[in-house]
């Protein structure tokens, strides 16, 4: 175990990366009893959204739409036919594509599959990958010559492997508490801890089960666009301080010791789209990673809104269980997600793998706000730099202090593992 200390900068309202109801609630009354909140939404930001993007359970289940597509024998006679062509080529992973991993018949489903993805519904999951039957590189082979037809642009996850500059596309979700240290661990993907809702980066997030947990871990989505005509209705105030700039934490990953930008941003064409894309972390800090002591803090009102969103896409959500073979799709513009607290055993461990993408044909016009993490993101990941690690392992990104040092949290209290 290893000690933790409170910290964060002066003045850091009292909230932890779990979200505590009686908290948001006490902050609430709080607020609502002693400011002057204003009534009017930001400039430009609609009062409701409508479009398929907006649902919540009562709706999916009313309009019937199944989120599922389940490879069928032949679609994976197909994906067989794939994974040896592309193997029979000599060519490092970085290569795959749909023209080194043809699907001819199956390519036509999976291109719905995005448009549902980005115009849709907002996400959607492919399951039955025969993964048992196959090698470690051989599933991570047919996820990303899958997603290649979903999305064939892959996303820089990390800048390094191994001590050397690499474009690690692929990363690895996955308890690692057993062999590495809580001070070393500044995200809950590497833990059995839940999530709380928040967006990755990037356009769509791609998640492929190799395995599942022996209990827990269901994945639950929630519609972002839901969750602000809620807002807009309520609490008009609470969406003009999600558009306002917010000071990101780069935990010294960056040049920068925070990055100022909003979290709700509308995209830059006549669409009336919005995006919402954050991690609670960045402002309160997990395990490893505390909040920074030296950046300005977050206000009672951004502190209150963290809260808001969790709670209300939290009510709004649907739950999907993970199985083996699964591949899910979602909109990370649009999509809320969030994890449950899981248990492993010896026989049935979670391990997902994950991919950030992009499809040219549907892709989403990005703000100038996000242009820069776009970029750092797509921007100049060829197939030659491109790594897919094989074996888990903590990324840059996510990296707490380490062994050896001093780990502060915030009120959540000590890890647990």
């Amino acid at each position: 175990m290893t000690a933790v200390l409170a910290r964060g900068p002066p003045g850091q309202p009292d909230i932890g990366y779990s979200p505590d109801w009686e908290k948001y609630t006490a902050r609430t009354q709080h607020r609502v009893a002693s400011e002057q909140l204003s009534q009017e939404l930001p400039a430009g930001f609609p009062k409701k959204l409508d479009s398929e993007l907006v649902w919540d359970p009562k709706s999916l289940e009313a309009s019937g739409y199944n989120w599922n597509y389940v490879l069928t024998n032949e679609n994976i006679a197909e994906l067989e036919g794939a994974l040896a062509h592309f193997k029979s080529l000599g060519k490092p992973l970085g290569y795959v594509s749909q023209e080194t991993f043809p699907l001819p018949k199956l390519h036509a489903t999976l291109r719905e599959v995005s448009r549902e993805v980005h115009h849709g519904h907002g996400f959607k999951v492919v399951r039955g990958v025969p993964v048992a039957k196959h090698t470690t590189e051989e599933n991570i082979i047919l996820y990303a010559g899958i997603s290649a037809h979903v999305a064939p642009i892959r996303g820089r996850q990390d800048k390094s492997y191994q001590g050397e500059k690499a474009d690690v596309v692929l990363a690895h979700i996955k308890d690692l508490t057993a062999t590495v240290d809580a001070a070393s661990i500044g995200a809950p993907a590497y833990t059995t801890d839940k999530q709380v809702f928040h967006t990755d980066s990037g356009d769509v997030i791609a998640l492929f089960a190799l395995q599942e947990s022996a209990n827990g871990g269901e994945s639950y989505l929630a519609s972002s666009y839901y969750v602000y005509n809620e807002l807009a209705a309520n609490r008009p105030d609470l969406v003009r301080t999600l558009a306002e700039p917010w000071a990101f934490d780069t935990f010294g990953k960056a040049t920068n010791k925070f990055q100022k930008r909003p979290l709700l941003h509308r995209v830059p064409d006549d669409s009336g789209r919005l995006i919402i894309q954050y991690a609670r972390r960045s402002f309160t800090g997990y395990w490893g990673l505390p909040r920074s002591s030296d950046i300005p803090p977050i206000t009672e009102a951004q502190a209150e809104a963290l809260d808001a969103v969790h709670f209300t896409a939290e009510r709004n959500a649907i739950a999907l269980h993970f199985h083996q073979g699964d591949i899910q799709y979602a909109n990370n513009l649009n999509i809320f997600h969030a994890r449950g607290a899981f248990q492993d055993s010896a026989e049935k461990q979670r391990h997902l793998v994950r991919l950030w993408l992009r499809d040219p044909e549907h892709a989403w016009p990005t703000p100038a706000a996000l242009q820069d993490r776009w970029n750092q993101l797509y921007a100049n990941v060829t197939p030659e730099s491109s790594v897919f690690p094989l074996v888990p392992t903590v990324r840059s990104a996510s990296k707490g202090t380490g062994p050896g040092k001093e780990v502060a949290t915030t009120s959540t209290g000590t890890p647990t593992a």
